[in-house]
């Protein structure tokens, strides 16, 4: 079994996640975009915006310097080579893994919960297939019907229904306005080639498997599994595990710490010449708590020592670091985090709250926090200022 050291997994998750800098000339733009989530095969969605960008937006900007934020927001759009699925939870994913998703749509239909919506709801299945084939795509804010009592968690029953639809593939998100989809028939939206490609579960288990580590460089079966969020025990699963590491195409390998994984050997051959690499700490840059680096808790625990912390849900009170955290990257380490608010009426991005993880921080560290936050500022247009 190969064996890494802490660092080297480190240095190599930061590198397969774009966070290890490159030279690069002119404003980023589509297509800039396009190759980060070609990099993971998803680009996670989220609502928040406080911090004066959704995360899907804020990964994007902590991998490209100077790109437009409002870029982030319009990616799909018809002709763009995206489609919005359940990947890693509600994704934007390359438009060539449409086929590789089957198996989810497939799960969808047979899903007892999801098969018990649209046979309750058949009428209004057919009511919605009828419309957008007849009217056009439409709106989820066009969707009528009351909201159930207990809460905004109560949908009405004609948005399940169309979130049903959406998981079985019989409707797809065309795009997003304002952050609210818009659905449409698949074959209106979805290349003809597309839609017509059929791949086998098991290929299309092993290519899902192969792309988490390509997003990750060294991960332990949790964290591959929970890319795609795939059951531990399905058979397809495991054996495209087993596949993988049978043709060669990725190795066993352990940290020295004991924990025990898998790598590429491309992987491993990177991981030996970033080794020679110097991390450049005093540059800093802000992480959505979202970001395809940070979602695995433990897996950020055991790489960089740090606690990634989402306190949204947590009382004010109880709260330790702020609602809206963002972590600090500085070259190779996680060296505190920031509660940012926009304030775009006032023209200013406030730092709620600052805390290094270091109690006495190196200057280093601070200038790569004031450094992180600016750049985030300058990219959103407002000013940076303390509360």
């Amino acid at each position: 079994m190969e064996t890494l050291t802490v660092a080297d997994a480190r240095r190599l998750a930061l590198a397969r996640a774009g966070l290890v800098p490159s030279p690069r000339k002119g404003r980023p733009g589509r297509a800039a975009a396009h190759a980060v989530i070609e990099r993971f095969g998803y680009l996670q969605l989220d609502t928040i915006s406080v911090a004066g960008a959704r995360s899907h937006a804020l990964v994007l900007l902590a991998r490209l310097e100077g790109m437009d934020p409002a870029l982030g927001e319009s990616l799909l759009v018809p002709g763009a080579p995206l489609f919005e699925y359940w990947g890693h939870a509600a994704s934007w994913i390359p438009l060539d893994l449409w086929p590789h998703f089957a198996f989810r749509r497939r799960g969808f239909v047979r899903s007892p919960r999801w098969r018990g919506v649209l046979r309750r709801h058949r009428a209004v299945a057919e009511r919605l297939l009828r419309r957008c084939r007849e009217e056009g795509p439409f709106r989820s804010t066009d969707l009528e019907g009351r909201a159930g009592p207990g809460g905004w968690w109560r949908l009405r029953p004609s948005r399940i229904v169309a979130d049903a639809l959406w998981g079985t593939g019989e409707l797809v998100v065309r795009e997003r306005r304002g952050f609210q989809r818009i659905w449409d028939l698949p074959e209106r939206v979805l290349p003809a080639e597309v839609l017509r490609r059929e791949i086998p579960e098991e290929e299309a288990m092993r290519s899902l498997v192969l792309r988490a580590f390509e997003g990750h460089g060294w991960a332990e079966e949790r964290t591959v599994r929970n890319t795609w969020y795939f059951r531990g025990k399905d058979p397809s699963y495991r054996a495209a595990l087993r596949s993988l590491e049978e043709d060669g195409s990725i190795v066993r390998c352990a940290l020295e710490t004991g924990e025990k994984g898998w790598a590429r050997p491309e992987d491993l051959a990177l991981a030996a010449r970033l080794r020679r690499r110097r991390p450049e700490e005093g540059r800093g840059v802000l992480l959505s708590p979202f970001d395809p680096l940070l979602w695995d808790r433990a897996r950020v625990r055991r790489l960089f020592g740090f606690d990634v912390r989402l306190e949204i849900y947590v009382p004010p009170a109880r709260r330790k670091y702020g609602y809206y955290c963002m972590p600090i990257l500085a070259g190779e380490r996680l060296v505190g985090r920031a509660d940012l608010k926009a304030e775009r009426e006032e023209g200013r991005l406030r730092v709620r709250a600052l805390h290094l993880e270091s109690r006495r921080p190196p200057a280093a560290d601070r200038k790569a926090a004031d450094a992180a936050i600016r750049r985030l500022a300058a990219a959103l247009g407002l000013d940076p200022v303390r509360a």
